[in-house]
């Protein structure tokens, strides 16, 4: 018998799902999917190996979803992921009333799509979340678009974008901002591997300013951004601020706010509020996000407390786009 976590609360909204399209059980989505080839498994633990057994079933569930509905290509069944992974959030939860499942299905389809061609991990320290999710898309997005994504993480710290790109086999891309000029000026660029993750590209700022620079460098079309170490210092001051210059500019952004809901949103005093309940951080992403997620953009456990699965928002991102690449190849 299928069991994970939080199942008295998800299952009745699942098997609700579950027969909306024709199936009986998990057991025979799961089936589907593996005749079809398709490892959810093996697919969403290579991103996030500690990812939570309900974040397989929720994959898996929306596997089932977009093989069911006939997808034609990635893009299609990223939006259809979004389905199984929105059945997963526990109702009444800050991410069942977000929609954060649908949306990490719609931020999936938008980078499997020609019209964006750079994709952001905007954190606050060059983190291994984000790293695995750029892992996640790095091997995986290219295999379907007629023109590769290019993937950037941009965060503080040079010295951690350094060993993050060393330890992954990324490019550091080392730069230097001259505040007198405004201008970007790049010292050095090194890759430490010859793969799919060469082209995912770090940055290291030292403030906002060297931060929004490497956006504009990059011509940034979709970010998403962490919210768990320095949220205030960097990531929602270059998101919103580059939101702006978008803006002025004539230049398409869609700026996605991971994190927020109850929990790190160093405000304390309405944490019993739910889904109503947020603080400084959580207000910062709505003032510059297209799309707000919930919980940590890194740490399986805090997501999981906002209702939705048991994986970090950034490594979600990836596995989202991994299974759908899947879905697509399996039908080739």
């Amino acid at each position: 018998m299928v069991r994970f976590e939080g199942y008295e609360r998800r299952i009745a909204q699942i098997e609700k799902c579950l027969a909306e399209y024709g199936f009986k059980s998990l057991e025979e989505v799961k089936d589907l999917c593996t005749s079809k080839g398709i490892d959810v498994d093996s697919i969403v633990r290579g991103v996030q190996p500690i990812a939570f057994e309900n974040a397989v079933w929720a994959y898996t569930l929306g596997c089932g979803i977009a093989l069911k509905k006939g997808a034609k290509d990635a893009a299609e069944a990223a939006e259809a992921i979004g389905l199984g992974l929105q059945a997963f959030c526990i109702p009444g939860s800050v991410a069942d009333s977000r929609q954060v499942g649908i949306g990490h299905g719609n931020l999936a389809a938008m980078l499997l799509k020609e019209e964006t061609k750079c994709f952001c991990f905007l954190a606050g320290h060059e983190s291994f979340a984000a790293a695995e999710g750029a892992i996640g898309i790095a091997k995986t997005a290219n295999k379907v678009r007629k023109e590769p994504l290019q993937v950037i993480l941009n965060g503080l710290g040079k010295d951690a974008a350094y060993i993050i790109s060393r330890i992954n086999g990324f490019t550091y891309v080392e730069t230097d901002y001259d505040f007198a000029t405004n201008t970007l000026n790049v010292v050095k660029t090194k890759a430490y591997s010859n793969g799919d993750k060469s082209k995912v590209r770090v940055y290291g700022a030292n403030d906002v300013l060297e931060g929004v620079a490497i956006m504009m460098k990059e011509n940034v079309d979709v970010s998403i951004t962490g919210n768990s170490t320095n949220p205030t210092r960097f990531q929602h001051l270059v998101a919103g601020t580059y939101k702006k210059w978008s803006n002025e500019n004539n230049k398409k952004y869609f700026s996605v706010a991971s994190g927020g809901g109850t929990g790190r949103t160093l405000h304390p005093d309405n944490m019993a509020a739910g889904p109503a309940s947020y603080g400084l951080t959580d207000s910062m992403g709505r003032m510059h996000g297209d799309a707000q997620f919930a919980g940590s953009s890194s740490v399986p456990a805090h997501v999981e407390m906002m209702g939705l699965i048991g994986m970090g928002n950034n490594p979600m991102v990836g596995a989202t786009v991994a299974v759908a690449v899947a879905i697509e190849e399996s039908t080739k």
